[in-house]
């Protein structure tokens, strides 16, 4: 096979985003209509492939992102519940932090006036079982991220499998195979559904 004397990037570029014909296209490359023609039929087939590839990555790099944010949270829920763990069980330094919470108010009973302690908290037991029920939910998240990263990666590897082995009896009908699902992309993505 001959290596092809047309630029990938011109082309694509002449026919995506000037939205020129493949006919104005071959004038401005100085080549046939059918080369062009057979080049796109070419870059469309391996464009499955990188598609694929690029959806996974995309999912990939949102889904480290999420980690993270699921990670900072978890850090603060933890902290949250092992503060509030200690103030149950009166550790000083727990009480110390909760005294930081108390503000000295002057209160007026009849003609009296008496010094009152407030404090600005709601029960620690009732905190840390809240704490608890985030922290849970935070896992249940992740796992359903990691379920639906695993699958993404399962169906590009099934997709590219199947694809090599179809190659490999018959490149026509895999070419055909491949054209076929971006133009099912191409009308999926151009529907809007509201």
């Amino acid at each position: 096979m001959r290596p092809p004397t047309i630029c990938d990037r011109t082309l694509l570029k002449l026919i995506d985003k000037q939205g020129l014909s493949q006919a104005e296209t071959a004038r401005r490359l100085n080549v046939s209509r059918q080369a062009v023609s057979q080049r796109l039929k070419e870059l469309r087939g391996q464009q499955t492939k990188v598609t694929v590839a690029k959806k996974v990555e995309q999912v990939v790099d949102r889904k480290l992102d999420a980690i993270d944010q699921l990670q900072k949270i978890n850090e603060n829920a933890n902290e949250l519940l092992d503060l509030c763990m200690a103030w149950q069980r009166g550790d000083d330094v727990a009480l110390q932090i909760l005294e930081s919470q108390r503000t000295n108010r002057t209160v007026r009973i009849g003609d009296e006036e008496i010094d009152a302690q407030e404090f600005k908290f709601k029960d620690p037991r009732e905190l840390a079982l809240k704490a608890m029920a985030e922290i849970r939910n935070q896992l249940r998240l992740q796992l359903e991220i990691f379920a639906t990263l695993y699958d993404m990666k399962a169906v590009a590897e099934f997709q590219n499998a199947v694809l090599e082995a179809i190659g490999e009896v018959d490149h026509d009908v895999r070419t055909r195979i491949i054209q076929k699902l971006n133009s099912q992309r191409a009308i999926r993505s151009a529907v809007r559904f509201s």
